[in-house]
């Protein structure tokens, strides 16, 4: 089989290709009264990862799905990408994934069916790892590549993580590091060097199993994944739903290899510029270099995690089953003008 490169087949990359925040809101706005549906626990109006569903047993049904264009060329790691993704979404809010199914869109006249069958493979892999089955799907012919999940979980609701729970006062964790979209767009631009894209797909297919061993902490006030919108962008939907601010301590947020040499030959994604655009005027002043970062689109990102100071020693803890030393990159405060400020 030919080299083919699935990048050349879409017009964004992974994440990036979420439509803004601002406009999202617009499309979204809804008359629809609240409280329709009592069981629904969470719905959209917190911009939460899910949705959860009151089983009336202690514990919810989560529901989530997650799809998007290639973000690197090779079909089988596209798969695995997209579908760690997908999968973060449950991990994000405190829960465990029980299975997934697939959704496909596959431009038939331009590209083979084995290169789609390892799509969905490198998705099989990935829900086989979560100990789940990948128990079907839905496909279409489509102009370029998609592929993406839709996951079902559960959650104890003792655990459930929401965007709403934010305590002032709280230290803020970062669970990967950022600059997944400055380095997509410098392989998209055939500026990258042998190499250099490699943690950044580690750190995409890397699961964020984390999040449901961190949710019982009783320390853990709340949680959600970054990615196309940015670390500013999530944790302003964090601060906006809970009534609180925050500060970034920017040299203190973790970044891949590399990120600075491609920032500075302009491999910035549109979707840092799309995000900026929407929730810049809640943003202190920030520097440009701080701005293309903290803006960042990221795909399978880290987990944005929450915890009240006396819970550090216990999600050291667990952080260190996971092979990772996690440091602060900031803290919420009481509410105020800007709702974010970086230093």
């Amino acid at each position: 089989m030919e080299t083919i490169r699935l990048t050349e087949y879409s017009h964004g990359a992974g994440c990036g290709c979420k439509i803004s925040p601002m406009l999202l809101e617009e499309i979204l706005e809804s008359s629809s009264p609240a409280g329709t549906y009592p069981n629904l626990l969470i719905g959209n109006e917190t911009k939460d990862d899910a949705a959860a569903f009151d089983l009336g047993d202690g514990t919810s049904v989560l529901s989530t799905t997650d799809f998007f264009m290639p973000i690197v060329d090779d079909p089988f790691t596209f798969g695995k990408i997209a579908a760690t993704n997908a999968i973060s979404d449950i991990y994000a809010m405190g829960g465990r994934p029980l299975m997934a199914i697939s959704i496909f869109g596959w431009p038939i006249d331009k590209l083979p069916a084995e290169v789609g069958r390892a799509v969905i493979e490198g998705g099989r892999a990935v829900c086989e790892a979560a100990g789940i089955p990948l128990a079907g799907g839905h496909s279409i012919d489509s102009p370029e590549p998609i592929f993406g999940l839709a996951v079902t979980g559960r959650v104890d609701n003792r655990h459930l993580m929401r965007n709403d729970t934010a305590e002032p006062g709280c230290d803020i964790y970062l669970t990967k590091p950022l600059g997944i979209g400055i380095l997509s767009t410098a392989q998209k631009q055939k500026k990258i060097a042998p190499g250099d894209i490699d943690p950044a797909i580690e750190a995409m297919t890397t699961l964020n199993t984390i999040g449901a061993d961190l949710a019982p902490l009783e320390s853990v006030v709340a949680m959600t994944d970054v990615t196309g919108f940015g670390l500013l962008g999530h944790l302003a939907e964090i601060c906006d739903a809970s009534g609180v601010g925050a500060r970034v301590e920017f040299e203190k947020v973790p970044l891949l290899p590399n990120v600075e040499t491609y920032r500075q030959m302009g491999c910035i994604p549109g979707g840092a510029r799309k995000n900026f655009k929407s929730y810049g005027h809640k943003i202190g002043p920030m520097s440009r270099r701080q701005r293309e970062i903290l803006c960042d689109a990221q795909t399978s990102g880290g987990l944005l995690v929450v915890v009240r100071p006396e819970g550090r020693e216990a999600l050291a803890e667990v952080a260190g089953r996971y092979g990772l030393s996690l440091e602060p990159i900031g803290h919420t405060r009481e509410a105020g003008e800007p709702l974010i400020e970086v230093v």
